[in-house]
This record gives C-alpha cells, sequence and structure tokens, in this order.
C-alpha cells in the first residue's frame, strides 16, 4: 500500500515528539507500506515567525511572508529525515518546489493547482520514506507559496490524490471525529466511518477536526482519509464515499458554531433589487452569509434576518451603516447556531420534527432555522446551545 502520513504542529511541537513520529512512520514501513509523510511547522512556529516580521511592518510584502513561513515546515521536514536516517531507514525530505506542488499566485492563500509527482515517484521507487513540507508551494513563475489555514492537510490530501495513493492518515492530537464535541457531551462516541458530505456540513458548523478545504478536496479526489491520534494506537475514524459506507445512520453527529451574529433590518422597502442591494455590499466587504430569513411584507415594507460570523460583526455595522434600505437595524451577538447532521436524513421523516420537539421539551426557542438535504440548523441564545447539544445527542440516541 501507498500511505501518506500527515502530522500536525502539536504532534511534531518538540524533538522528543518528532522522533515518536518518526517510529510511527517506520512501524508503517516495517509493515511493508511506501510511505509520504507530509508535515506541520512545529506548534508555535508559525505565530512566532509572524511576530517577528510584525515587529518590523504591521503590513509586511505577503510574498516575503510566504519566504518567511514556510521555513518552519522545511525545518520540520529536514528533522524528520534526519531522526528517520538516524534510526537506519533511508529518508528524503523535500519542499514544495521539490515536490512539484504548483500553486496560483495568491500569497498567504494559494490553490493548488496540479502536482508534478515525478520527483516523489523516482524516490519511492528507491524505497526511500519522503518527508514533504506541507502548507507550501511553487507559484508557475517559481516564487514560494503558503497555501493558509489548514494548508499541510491540503498538501496531504492533494499529494495522496496526485500520486493515487491508498490512503491518506491525517495525524492530529484527537482520536477521530466525534457524534459530537465530548467536552460538552462526555457521552459523545467516536465515529467509525462518516461520508464527505457530512464531514464537510460538521466541519463548516463549528467541528475543528478536520478543516472544510481539505475534505472538499478528498471528495474532489476521491481520497480515503483517515482522522486519528498521533498520541495513541487507537483507531481513527474513515472519511470516505457513501457507497462505502454499509449500514447508514439516521444523524451522525451534532455541531455546535458559537462564532455567530444575528442581522435584523426592520421596515425594509418591500421593492424588487432590495435583497441584492443589501448583500451585494455585505459581498463586497468580504463578509460571510450564512442564514437568511425574510418576513412576508406589510405596508410596502418587510424585515430581513440573517447570520454572519460574530469575528465579522464590526465589517458588517460598517456596510450596513453606508445603507438607508432599513428604518431599524439590531445586532445580537448573544446566539449560537445548532445543527443536526446525517445523510440518512434523505430516506427518513420526522428528522426535523423530533429536532424542534426536543428543543420545546427542553424549553428553548428557536429564532431561525434554515435545512439542506442533510442537515437542519438552528439558532439559539447563546444561553441555551450546550444544553442543547446535550438534548439533541441523547434524543437521536447518538450515546447508544
Amino acid at each position: 500500500m501507498l500511505i501518506v502520513q500527515k502530522y500536525g504542529g502539536t504532534s511534531v511541537g518538540n524533538v522528543e515528539r518528532i522522533e515518536a513520529v518518526a517510529n510511527r512512520v517506520i512501524e508503517s514501513k516495517k509493515a511493508g507500506h511506501d510511505l509520504v509523510v507530509v508535515v506541520s511547522a512545529m506548534s508555535g512556529e508559525t505565530n512566532k515567525l509572524l511576530e517577528y516580521a510584525d515587529y518590523f511592518s504591521k503590513s509586511p510584502n505577503q510574498r516575503e511572508v510566504d519566504m518567511l513561513l514556510s521555513s518552519g515546515e522545511r525545518v520540520t521536514s529536514a528533522l524528520l529525515a534526519i531522526a528517520l536516517e538516524a534510526k537506519g531507514y533511508e529518508a528524503v525530505s523535500m519542499s514544495g518546489r521539490r515536490a512539484g506542488i504548483v500553486t496560483d499566485n495568491v500569497h498567504t492563500k494559494a490553490r493548488i493547482e496540479h502536482i508534478d509527482t515525478s520527483g516523489m515517484e523516482e524516490e519511492l521507487k528507491k524505497g526511500r520514506i519522503i518527508v514533504v513540507a506541507g502548507f507550501q508551494g511553487v507559484t508557475e513563475s517559481g516564487e514560494v507559496s503558503t497555501l493558509g489555514r489548514g494548508g499541510s492537510d491540503l498538501s496531504a490530501v492533494a499529494v495522496a490524490g496526485a500520486l493515487k495513493a491508498d490512503l491518506c492518515e491525517i495525524y492530529t492530537d484527537v482520536d477521530g471525529v466525534y457524534t459530537t464535541d465530548p467536552r460538552i457531551e462526555p457521552k459523545a462516541k467516536k465515529l467509525d466511518k462518516i461520508s464527505y458530505d457530512e464531514m464537510l456540513e460538521l466541519a463548516s458548523l463549528g467541528a475543528k477536526v478536520l478543516q472544510s478545504r481539505s475534505v472538499e478536496m478528498a471528495k474532489k479526489l476521491n481520497v480515503n482519509l483517515v482522522t486519528r491520534s498521533s498520541f495513541n494506537n487507537n483507531e481513527g475514524t474513515l472519511i470516505t464515499k457513501e457507497d462505502n459506507i454499509m449500514e447508514q445512520p439516521l444523524v451522525s453527529g451534532i455541531a455546535l458554531d458559537k462564532n455567530q451574529a444575528r442581522v435584523t433590518l426592520r421596515g425594509v422597502t418591500d421593492k424588487p433589487g432590495i435583497a441584492a442591494e443589501i448583500f451585494q455590499k455585505l459581498a463586497d466587504s468580504n463578509v460571510n452569509v450564512d442564514m437568511i430569513i425574510q418576513n412576508v411584507g406589510h405596508d410596502g415594507t418587510t424585515n430581513l434576518g440573517f447570520t454572519v460570523p460574530q469575528n465579522e460583526l464590526e465589517i458588517t455595522k460598517q456596510a450596513m451603516g453606508e445603507l438607508k434600505a432599513s428604518s431599524v437595524m439590531e445586532y445580537d451577538s448573544e446566539i449560537v447556531k445548532v445543527s443536526v447532521v446525517g445523510v440518512g436524513m434523505k430516506s427518513h421523516s420526522g428528522v426535523a420534527c423530533k429536532a424542534f420537539d426536543t428543543m420545546a421539551k427542553e424549553g428553548i426557542n428557536i429564532e431561525m432555522i434554515s435545512t439542506s438535504e442533510i442537515k437542519i440548523s438552528m439558532v439559539v441564545h447563546a444561553k441555551y446551545g450546550e444544553l442543547a447539544v446535550r438534548a439533541l445527542h441523547s434524543a437521536y440516541q447518538l450515546d447508544k
């Protein structure tokens, strides 16, 4: 088997942990697998490098920022290769450039365009373990680029897809994907398997195990993804096609997103094009709008409500301040979004009814609702968020 393994910042946080990673990689090699290992910078390293840049400039040239930040992963990849060689295993470290990862020209948040795998394939034929510096690539013109948040996961999935690897293992500091956050509900269970679409919903709704971009890429490239802990030998969670999961559960997980704020515009002039004007203003300010509700208009006016990330509320206020579309604007940051996710919803009725009934029994008022084929999201007051998660987890018997 050809396996791509990715180790995050906490897994390679110091030399002792890098040695532990080397031992784990050797175990896989001994089992007869070909290996490409993708590594992040040591935890805290990227922030430290950004602080150095910040000392000289609050808005440094982004090309130079990429040159600076890409060094963190190169340090880790070289150290891991040295550790493997010291233990008697042939290894070679590769920068994004050497691994053939070509990106677009957007510095600090580049997108991978293609990967020339010839260099990696050559080394694999020689039986070497390849250690790739994650989070980075090179533009067509030869400039170093970085991939932004979660970039090392992206590197690993893209490399796995390009090499047609049998498996891509993402090692982090958690055991896998749980039915909900175990810190909120101690009865949360680890999932053995979950579909790409369910994982995408959970990732976008606040589950921190994997970022949406890497799951999207895994789905597109048909890469079997496993997320597991680098600190124990527990089986992880397989993220794969729906067809590969024999028994689809009705509901797979409950997510809680605390980074939410609600905006309500009252007395909006009810005429064609007004919603387009409002949301164009927000789009121009790069505000990510989520749920939208419009009430039936009376007396030539209507009420419009929508949610935005809490950390974008100030930008939203500025954008809305420039509009004269509404007589009253209200902002509420004391809300959270609770979501029920499961591909089983496609073929079962009564899932939404159970969610609303559970909220009613707990005396929790639902302020907004949005649904998709595999998701029900509800906005509730922030003080009820964790209670809602526990109640829904129990209602759908996810602790069984």
